[in-house]
């Protein structure tokens, strides 16, 4: 994959989440919802700045975001501004 973000930009793989419940209720994929977090996979000179780095799990907004596709895998293309935070 050949892709680097510009300026303030960062490509994130969103993280999949579990199939089932706490109280192991299988959750079909047409009721899941895309989750929230995600792997930043590359990062723009501006966000790098900013203190975000490759391989950091980012929180970001349900709405934000342009969705990808590289090599028949799907990303997400975030500005700086769109991510919340850092799990550490």
């Amino acid at each position: 994959m050949a892709f680097k973000p510009l300026a303030n930009r960062v490509l994130v793989r969103r993280q999949e989440e579990s199939n089932t419940t706490a109280s192991g209720i299988i959750i079909p994929d047409t009721a899941k919802e895309k989750p929230l977090q995600g792997s930043v996979i590359a990062v723009g000179p501006d966000a790098a700045d900013e203190g975000i780095n490759e391989g950091d799990v980012v929180v970001f907004g349900k709405y934000n975001g342009t969705e990808i596709t590289l090599d028949g895998e799907e990303f997400l293309v975030l500005n700086s501004d769109d991510i919340y935070g850092i799990i550490q």
